[in-house]
């Protein structure tokens, strides 16, 4: 296709065969801009738009609004760097190179990637925030990004010309970037794809010191399954990445005290307290920080909590800075979008909203990510759509993140190369139900032994039932009805009764393994 036709799908195909002044209607069309809001780590139980027990996320809630929300996306690897590369690639972790975190794993930028196809469809191209992804950007006009995991306060930057330093707190610094580059580095006669990858809402939570004062009046109730003892499921029990036990004092719940031991101190504060993430602060950052936590320091010291009153109140901690962390971010989609309507843009620009993957608040007992259990798999995805589209509202079908590269390819008018495994999405988003859309999803798992010692894993995910197939250092299987047991308690692998269903879905494990060609498979 002629890169100079990317708006052709929106006008439909009549506008190549049809009479003239449809032609000229179709050259006077403006091409769509696309800007794509990631977060790391956001659990989509703390948006409003998908669940109203935490906290309202009204400019959330507003992309959703305006347009559509997936209620059934997910992700093909729940760790930061594979969902990225998923997401650039449109392929499985095996498949684009980079299938974890782990020390020195570099993404091949040199491959076939979104970017790289839409900036040779004629659009501009722009990566602002977090990339995580070891190597430097490809294929982009305009990059700025954060290095590794970056920091909440006073971050540095790696750009084309060498590392600067920011003052201030990383939400609003990326959200500043994002619309200095709108107003004053785009070319205003091509379309756009800008990537706003925030920091937030990944660990250690970390608020601005504005919203420090928020939901210290509020107690959250215990999910469900906060005290699983993981009975039945041999990986649930193996992992370290329990509230209990294995969230930190200093590190993560920020009761920087000498009589406090914390193995993470030194993530915390270190060179004398110029390092570390509160050790960067500036002075007055660090006056407003005490000024909070301080007083809750001195009450954790004289109550001493233990067991599972420690737990409880472990919990209660976490809740409350993660949910703070998610206030600045949704303040900073709505600075995003007004910017965007100031500038008459909202009109051509599909503005797409997700995560990295999903997370644990709590159920389970956990915090993190990586198992395919729901709240780790499931990611928020919201998108607001300019006129043109004929559907508002839930989308029920299952979309997984390799499914993004193609959706952004077809949005721009530009082919999918056959080699993409994901899907395009836009098909959904003018309101039809394609008969053949797929019923079931795959996921792998890899990043093992490491942090948070969550085992290898694969399975299947059909609109029902889930598979999971635990490997490496274990062989185990896992078996769960989520319409019986939606919050997967009981591993019904093995059971009376399941002989035929497990036949069934081993059966499409291995379909999907060979369509996505996963060499596991030949391991099995």
């Amino acid at each position: 296709m002629d890169k100079m036709n990317y708006f052709l799908p929106l006008v439909g195909l009549a506008t190549l065969n049809g009479c003239g002044n449809t032609v000229k209607k179709a050259e006077q069309k403006k091409p769509l801009n696309i800007v794509y809001i990631m977060t790391d780590d956001h659990a989509q139980q703390t948006m409003s738009c998908y669940d109203k027990r935490f906290m309202h996320t009204p400019n959330l809630d507003r992309i959703a609004a305006e347009g559509v929300r997936f209620t059934n996306s997910f992700v093909c690897n729940s760790l930061s760097g594979p969902s990225r590369a998923a997401l650039l690639t449109g392929k499985h972790s095996h498949k684009n190179g980079y299938t974890d975190n782990s020390h020195g794993a570099m993404f091949d930028g040199e491959q076939q990637t979104v970017q790289q196809l839409l900036q040779e469809g004629g659009y501009q191209t722009a990566m602002i925030g977090k990339w995580h992804l070891g190597s430097t950007p490809t294929h982009f006009d305009f990059w700025t990004i954060l290095p590794g995991q970056g920091d909440y306060y006073n971050p540095d930057f790696i750009t084309p010309e060498g590392t600067i330093h920011k003052e201030g707190y990383v939400t609003n610094i990326i959200t500043d970037l994002s619309i200095d580059w709108l107003r004053h580095k785009r070319d205003t006669a091509k379309p756009f794809c800008l990537f706003v990858h925030h920091k937030a809402i990944h660990r250690n939570w970390m608020a601005d010191t504005c919203d420090l004062a928020l939901f210290e009046d509020r107690n959250f109730e215990l999910p469900e399954t906060f005290w699983d003892d993981y009975q039945g499921r041999l990986a649930a029990g193996k992992q370290e990445m329990n509230i209990a036990k294995d969230m930190t004092l200093i590190y993560d719940l920020k009761m920087l005290d000498e009589e406090i031991d914390d193995h993470y101190r030194s993530y915390y504060v270190r060179n004398e307290g110029a390092g570390g993430t509160y050790g960067r602060m500036n002075v007055a950052q660090k006056a407003a920080w005490d000024k909070h936590y301080q007083p809750i320091i001195d009450q954790f010291k004289k109550a001493k909590p233990t067991g599972k009153a420690l737990a409880e109140w472990k919990y209660q901690r976490y809740m409350r800075d993660y949910l703070k962390t998610v206030k600045s971010l949704d303040d900073n989609v709505g600075h995003l979008l007004e910017e965007l309507q100031q500038e008459g843009l909202l009109e051509n620009t599909v503005v797409i909203y997700a995560s990295d993957q999903g997370f644990y608040m709590g159920e389970h007992g956990w915090f993190d990510k990586r198992f395919m259990y729901e709240e780790s798999m499931r990611t928020p995805l919201i998108m607001r759509l300019p006129e043109g589209f004929g559907k508002r509202g839930d989308i029920g079908n299952l979309v997984q993140n390799i499914d993004y590269a193609p959706t952004f390819l077809e949005l721009a008018g530009l082919p999918v190369p056959s080699d993409i495994q994901g899907v395009s999405l836009v098909p959904l988003l003018k309101g039809e139900n394609p008969a053949d859309w797929r019923k079931s999803l795959y996921y792998h798992f890899y990043e093992y032994p490491a942090e948070h010692s969550v085992c290898r894993h694969y399975g299947v995910r059909t609109e029902r039932y889930k598979l999971m197939h635990f490997y490496n250092d274990i062989d185990t299987w896992e078996l769960y009805d989520l319409q019986q047991d939606p919050i997967e308690m009981h591993n019904l692998f093995g059971q009376p009764g399941m002989e035929k269903i497990t036949e069934e879905l081993k059966a499409e494990l291995e379909r999907l393994q060979i369509f996505y060609d996963d060499p596991i498979r030949n391991l099995n």
